[in-house]
């Protein structure tokens, strides 16, 4: 059982603060976009958020907090995500950026392929960059819970940088080849929200 975490624990220091995945884009919260891509790819959905759990009452999810206190980075969140996923009864989960509404919808059927593929226990989004270049999205990623005792000792221990702690273990890759238009594109200025706003208007042309 694969259960989808939205990732919406940062400080959207660029957007001036505040929760930018609330925001309206195309008349509806970014948040609500997220939740559309992600639902029909898991089996269950919960949201990582920090402060007042409900002002996200109305979208019916189960909110929770990171675990680690301070602000530690998307890991925090996946640390959180991983012990909600347990327990339900989850063996894995995959994330998602609250603030990423375009990501593809065969995002989790690719990760699970590129996990199998490469025996490995994780697997990360990844698209073409310049050259032969990879460019990482380490919020986008694959993750079995049993592995949390071992992210939480590593967050404790200081530890923030995702591919950090991925790259040990074994991280296979999965790329996301000819897609017309960056399907990992994330809003973290106002100039973004306006370019999501395009980018919402040409996907439903």
């Amino acid at each position: 059982m694969i259960a989808g975490v939205i990732l919406a624990g940062g400080l959207s220091r660029r957007m001036g603060g505040g929760d930018k995945c609330l925001l309206p884009l195309g008349g509806r919260p970014i948040l609500g976009h997220v939740i559309d891509r992600l639902r029909p790819q898991v089996d269950l959905l919960g949201l990582n958020a920090n402060g007042d759990a409900a002002r996200f009452a109305d979208f019916g999810l189960p909110v929770f907090p990171d675990s680690i206190e301070g602000y530690a980075g998307p890991l925090a969140g996946v640390l959180a995500g991983m012990d909600w996923a347990a327990g339900q009864g989850a063996d894995h989960i995959v994330t998602a950026a609250a603030d990423t509404p375009f990501f593809p919808t065969d995002y989790v059927i690719a990760l699970r392929t590129a996990r199998v593929a490469d025996e490995s226990p994780l697997a990360m989004a990844m698209t073409p960059g310049e050259g032969d270049r990879l460019d990482r999205h380490p919020t986008f990623g694959l993750w079995p819970v049993d592995l949390r005792d071992d992210l939480r000792q590593a967050l404790e221990g200081g530890l923030r940088k995702v591919v950090a702690w991925t790259e040990p273990h074994g991280c296979a890759r999965a790329i996301f080849h000819d897609r017309s238009t960056d399907p990992f594109f994330n809003i973290n200025t106002p100039d973004d929200l306006a370019k999501a706003g395009e980018m919402l208007d040409a996907e439903g042309a």
